[in-house]
């Protein structure tokens, strides 16, 4: 079910940058995500999200972006796609982030993008001039198995297509990569795809991978996530539960070596396991766009 809301504020902040993508304000315009992956951690009782199915759109959220970047005194990257994906299939209709993009690019503010949604693409003339500051878009991929991917990502765009789209970006001058998080136990924590997944980020045009080598679990994700380990992968949720109890973190099997197999592979490609932050590259930017 959509419902149509009104949000009371669209962009969160913290103190500092965070560590992984240097993101200073996180801004969601949907609640809930159509892209039903059975791993998502948004699922916990902690983001008091009743009902997944349910996607709220909040529709006055232009609004509140126009009145809250002016009063944003330092310039931080603003992070979209970490609670709900910004191109879920209903962006079509309502247009959020397009607009939202708009914003951001006439407010001089630099953004990153996590996505799995391929129709990203439609906005690489906003994305291109957002990038004159700073702009970045991580697809989010796990494994290039597009029948798998079905049974773990079943609403999503395939990897196929997320390659293809960040392949698009790329030849734009976007800068991008992938966010290989969370790999699953014992589902696609194997040599062969991780392996995999680099050499189609090379081949696809990918400045950086991101990698986690496990997922969480906890509460109601966790029961989802078992429910439908029994529906696709019989006789597996017994080697969750033995292996990692009531364990939050889980690691994938031979996460060191993974680790190891991986990073070997990325400096083989020149792929950095690290995304450049805007803090890293804004006196050079900023130096740039002066007349």
């Amino acid at each position: 079910m959509i419902k149509e809301v009104k949000a009371k504020r669209i962009l969160s902040h913290s103190t500092e940058p965070d560590s992984w993508f240097g993101i200073k304000y996180n801004m969601n315009l949907y609640r809930g995500c159509q892209h039903q992956c059975i791993y998502c951690d948004a699922r916990s009782e902690c983001y008091q999200i009743e009902n997944f199915n349910d996607i709220e759109v909040k529709v006055n959220a232009i609004e509140l972006l126009q009145k809250e970047i002016m009063s944003k005194r330092i310039k931080g990257t603003i992070g979209t796609g970490a609670m709900s994906d910004p191109y879920l299939p209903l962006e079509k209709k309502y247009n959020l982030t397009r607009q939202a993009l708009k914003v951001i690019r006439d407010s001089s503010f630099p953004i990153h993008i996590i996505t799995k949604g391929s129709l990203v693409v439609r906005d690489k003339d906003l994305l291109k001039d957002i990038n004159r500051i700073y702009a970045a878009v991580s697809f989010t991929v796990t494994t290039t198995d597009d029948d798998l991917a079905k049974k773990i990502e079943p609403g999503a765009p395939s990897p196929t297509e997320r390659l293809k789209a960040m392949k698009e970006l790329s030849d734009t001058g976007i800068y991008t990569g992938i966010t290989m998080m969370p790999i699953l136990p014992f589902i696609e924590d194997s040599d062969k795809n991780i392996l995999d997944i680099v050499e189609k980020a090379k081949a696809h045009g990918a400045s950086y991978i991101i990698p986690w080598f496990g997922m969480t679990l906890r509460d109601r994700q966790k029961a989802h996530f078992f429910e439908k380990l029994d529906k696709y992968f019989p006789n597996l949720k017994y080697k969750y539960q033995q292996k990692f109890g009531n364990n939050y973190q889980c690691n994938a099997n031979n996460s060191r070596k993974l680790w190891k197999l991986f990073k070997t592979k990325c400096e083989e490609y020149n792929i950095s396991v690290e995304i450049t932050k805007f803090d890293d590259r804004q006196t050079e930017q900023l130096s740039f766009l002066k007349p």
